[in-house]
């Protein structure tokens, strides 16, 4: 094609997104050197704890040409996620006998959604022009995706080191095409959070260490889901009762009372009825009830042994006394004598946290 043929297809580009269900789209560049160096002293101070993945792929994640060679700018991708039938967020972290999911994990897992929606997209371009180089990405790959996204227009990276649009807040999914097609760069937005920090103290462990600094180490997401072994004992307790993520940085953004709906019937729906679930009754799934149940789910990805970690926990947060710390009690008690080791460090912790030291007696 020549050169004012891109611009034409630029053009094309947004009707064939919105046809997918994609919110947005826009066309970055590839100059990701100011990253790049956030992301060394990021990786230098260890802030990116167990995540060893993210060290062992180094520059690639800035260097998309070095990931899919022949690449000179990506298309990025956004998906509206914000389940607004669910149960109120605030609420449900406002209720120690409730599970709190990241409104992300309600429905089915992005992943597979975004993909296909993706190589779809992908492969309309082709019928549109013929065979093009490009790979396709829904965190599969190390790939910058905020930096991407912040240069192809999408929005800009908020203080929480989330990316942020002004006319759909932060609850989105993000997605990229790497592609050797020239298309015309999309202009950058402004950055909007001005004097705006309400992100950093809404952080329940501090994770937030300053404007654009995260450390992972502390982050609930991180602990609750990437983090493999025990849960530092000084972390526990700020948990609360999220058992897998956090959104509190989110909940308090102001950006996000234009937040969009998820139009996407699998994101739409709450599956499970994970969106506000008494910990105690999630406690006792068997394992085969995990599986089965969380099947397409996000969730799965951390097994039945961090899920039951998770939510020990968060029942070790919950009430001292009454009906409800009764369950919690009753429910921790029988695993205490759990396979797990992990799982027993987490449920005596919790019994002791609760004020109970008390063992039952193995089955």
């Amino acid at each position: 094609m020549s050169s004012p043929d891109f611009a034409s297809l630029r053009n094309e580009l947004d009707t064939m997104a919105g046809g997918l269900g994609l919110s947005a789209i826009g066309i970055a560049h590839l100059d990701l050197a100011a990253d790049e160096a956030h992301l060394l002293r990021w990786l230098e101070e260890g802030r990116h704890g167990d995540m060893h993945y993210m060290a062992r792929h180094g520059t690639r994640r800035s260097r998309p040409a070095e990931l899919k060679p022949g690449t000179v700018c990506a298309i990025s991708v956004r998906l509206d996620y914000w389940p607004s039938e669910a149960a109120d967020a605030e609420t449900v972290l406002a209720s120690p006998d409730d599970a709190y999911v990241s409104r992300y994990a309600l429905g089915r897992d992005y992943h597979k959604i975004l993909r296909n929606a993706l190589q779809d997209f992908a492969d309309r371009i082709a019928a549109r022009i013929g065979t093009f180089g490009y790979r396709v990405f829904v965190d599969s790959g190390p790939v910058l995706e905020k930096a991407i996204a912040r240069n192809a227009g999408l929005g800009w990276i908020g203080k929480h080191t989330n990316l942020i649009a002004k006319d759909a807040g932060s609850w989105f999914f993000l997605g990229e095409i790497y592609t050797d097609l020239p298309l015309p760069i999309d202009p950058p937005t402004g950055a909007h959070c001005g004097t705006c920090e309400a992100c950093i103290p809404a952080c329940p462990t501090g994770a937030i260490t300053a404007p654009w600094q995260l450390d992972a180490r502390r982050c609930i997401s991180y602990l609750t889901i990437e983090l493999q072994g025990s849960i530092p004992d000084p972390l526990r307790s700020l948990i609360g009762n999220r058992i897998y993520g956090c959104d509190d940085c989110q909940i308090v953004c102001p950006w996000n009372k234009f937040a969009r709906a998820a139009s996407h019937p699998d994101l739409k729906a709450v599956r499970n009825d994970l969106d506000q679930r008494p910990l105690a009754e999630l406690f006792l799934w068997t394992a085969e009830e995990f599986e089965s149940r969380l099947r397409g789910s996000a969730i799965r990805r951390i097994g039945y042994e961090r899920w039951l970690r998770n939510i020990a926990v968060a029942l070790g947060n919950g009430y001292k006394t009454g009906a409800a710390a009764e369950r919690a009690r009753a429910a921790l008690r029988r695993r205490a004598y759990d396979s797990s080791p992990l799982v027993r460090e987490h449920v005596e912790w919790a019994l002791k946290n609760l004020g109970d030291g008390v063992r039952a007696e193995p089955n």
